[in-house]
């Protein structure tokens, strides 16, 4: 399970160092393959390793392709993706195209959500965890199936 946010930096090459506590579960799980791709609803990118980026796969096969949002959805996330590697120091390189989409520069959060990973460029991250914060914490705001979750 991958949890927590993580800052790290994008060096000049476009790579990404993968924070060490992460990678015996990901050599483990895909051999540190991964796959990547953009988010369909934000502005950030989701890595997911590569067993279990097959499961969204065989779910996109399964979506009747003559409906056009399902068709659409394919396009966007299995169109997008690529697959990466880590290297022998835990780095991989995130391809200009997909970090020109989530407007990734020097300084990138790696956000664990169990399955996989979001990649967010920094400020972005920082402002939407604020904004979620405060949303959350408005009267009413959670429903009641997720307050039973608070601790």
């Amino acid at each position: 399970m991958f949890r927590g946010a993580n800052a790290i930096n994008l060096d000049a090459k476009g790579r990404l160092a993968m924070p060490s506590r992460y990678r015996d579960e990901l050599d483990s799980r895909s051999a540190g393959q991964l796959i990547v791709t953009i988010d369909a609803v934000d502005p950030c990118l989701c890595l997911y390793p590569l067993s279990e980026w097959e499961l969204i796969e065989a779910k996109l096969r399964d979506l009747a392709t003559f409906r056009e949002e399902n068709r659409r959805l394919q396009r966007l996330l299995i169109g997008n993706a690529v697959d990466l590697e880590l290297d022998g120091s835990g780095r991989f390189l995130v391809p200009p195209r997909l970090r020109e989409y989530a407007r990734l520069d020097k300084r990138v959060m790696l956000v664990g959500q169990l399955n996989k990973f979001q990649l967010w460029d920094e400020d972005a991250w920082n402002a939407l965890a604020d904004a979620d914060l405060a949303a959350i914490q408005k009267p009413g705001a959670m429903p009641d199936e997720l307050r039973d979750l608070i601790l």
